[in-house]
């Protein structure tokens, strides 16, 4: 495999097919997601929807063909999607009607249905969740975070007024920012886009931003006010408590697979994948070695362990195959499995097994009473050291003394002589779309957020000098 600091990209386009997280579709820009890839996906589900279940909302489904005259409804949302929007147009021979979209979003389907089901403030709040494929067909592509066709979430909720849907809003971005840290082991940057990223027809778009090992951005999560704008293109009003007719304030909000091409971004090595447990469709991978088809006491010995980790409901695989150790070793290194356990002869013999921890350097001997204690043990420690990892080496790659525009391009071309990441810069906007474009034009930086705690105020703007209005990160992205 290519090594990461030679090719990053490369290295990870390899990655993902040679642990079998993925394959290319005959269709330009999707793909494929093989069972090992879209187990990933499973479990990002699982402890989301427990977020949801928490807080009443409920899962739905929507139609993934929407009507052209919807998206006329709201010019923004038309104009910032049109670019990339798939239509179907007819049906064997006949031309339809009316063009139908593959959806991008389901905000207008789900404006219409609103607009039918809310009808007086004892129906607010109206909260649902929905777990679809979108289509926006991207021009450059890179599996996982950047498809024509992917997979997500998109929350959607109907409000009272401005403060209940703000108060929705900002709680997603906790919650995305729980589930990234805590549960992928993805440190996030937490803060308000800038107007030009703003979710097209939104008030105010919020985000979180994890930075890979190579120091470029992905977003990895969104959360939406959209005032009451969708609510009045579509109609979505309710009789309030004064026997008025009002709108509704919404909100809409999503992660996507994009968070599979950061996990490994984020924790990737030389050898391949390396997974929380939280995730990771093997936990623990059992092997015997040695001369063991001689012995089959050892293969009895594995089998004990492996049923006992089955009934605690650890993701554990036998790998007892005719590959030598060291094919074995490196394959399940590649995929990621969290713990790999080998037991030969000898090890039998002493009362023993030799554990190995994906991302730890050394080997141990664990005594067979100990054996499953001390697995339980690092699958626990494992997800927590992998953040402090990815979040030392973020601090690593953070630079905030950067303040004008020949500073950013002399840091740029260090970062190119000695081989380092360029990073997430901070710095100082006048709040113009006039100098936002002038970085990214002269850069490839583009606006990350502003973010919500802001390790210093920046007093400049990079460009003109003038003063700053807002402190925020810029980076290079995916």
């Amino acid at each position: 495999m290519v090594e990461q600091k030679n090719d990053f990209t490369e290295w990870y386009l390899q990655t993902v097919q040679k642990a079998e997280l993925m394959s290319y579709s005959p269709v330009r820009g999707s793909m494929i997601f093989r069972p090992d890839g879209f187990e990933i996906w499973e479990h990002i589900q699982e402890e989301f929807n427990k977020y949801l279940r928490s807080e009443d909302i409920r899962n739905a489904y929507f139609p993934m063909l929407i009507p052209k005259h919807f998206f006329m409804k709201e010019a923004d949302h038309i104009e910032g999607f049109a670019p990339e929007l798939p239509w179907v147009t007819e049906v064997g021979d006949e031309k339809l009607e009316e063009p139908l979209a593959l959806r991008p979003t389901s905000e207008t389907m789900i404006g219409a249905a609103f607009s039918d089901w809310i009808n007086s403030y004892r129906d607010l709040p109206y909260e649902i969740n929905q777990w679809a494929n979108v289509f926006r067909w991207e021009k450059k592509t890179l599996p996982f975070l950047r498809t024509s066709e992917f997979l997500w979430q998109e929350g959607h909720t109907a409000h009272i007024d401005e403060e209940d849907a703000r108060r929705r809003t900002l709680n997603v971005l906790d919650e995305y920012t729980r589930l990234c840290e805590e549960f992928l082991a993805i440190p996030v940057y937490k803060g308000e886009k800038t107007p030009s990223e703003r979710f097209a027809g939104a008030v105010d778009t919020y985000s979180i931003e994890a930075m890979m090992q190579d120091g470029k951005a992905v977003q990895a999560g969104t959360s939406h006010y959209m005032g009451t704008k969708f609510a009045e293109a579509f109609d979505i009003t309710y009789l309030n408590k004064e026997n008025k007719h009002v709108h509704a304030h919404t909100t809409s909000w999503g992660v996507s697979t994009r968070l599979i091409g950061s996990l490994i971004m984020t924790h990737g090595d030389e050898h391949g994948l390396v997974l929380p447990p939280t995730v990771a469709a093997h936990q623990v991978v059992l092997m015997p070695v040695g001369p063991w088809k001689k012995n089959p006491a050892i293969m009895e010995k594995l089998d004990e362990i492996y049923a006992e980790l089955k009934k605690l409901g650890i993701r554990v695989r036998l790998d007892d195959s005719d590959n030598s150790p060291g094919y074995k070793f490196n394959e399940w290194e590649l995929k990621g499995a969290c713990v790999r356990i080998e037991c030969g002869p000898r090890d039998l013999e002493n009362g023993h097994a030799m554990l190995k921890v994906r991302d730890l350097a050394d080997k141990e001997k664990v005594a067979f009473d100990d054996l499953i204690a001390t697995i339980q043990t690092h699958l626990a420690e494992m997800t927590p050291r992998l953040l402090a990892t990815a979040k030392a080496r973020n601090k690593e790659n953070e630079h905030f003394h950067i303040n004008t525009l020949d500073e950013l391009k002399a840091h740029i071309e260090t970062c190119k002589k000695e081989d380092k990441p360029t990073g997430f810069v901070l710095i100082g906007w006048d709040g113009t779309d006039e100098t936002e474009a002038k970085i990214k034009e002269e850069t490839g930086f583009t606006t990350r957020n502003i973010p919500f705690d802001v390790p210093m105020e920046k007093a400049t703007d990079l460009i003109t000098g003038e003063p700053a209005k807002h402190t925020l990160w810029i980076a290079r992205a995916y």
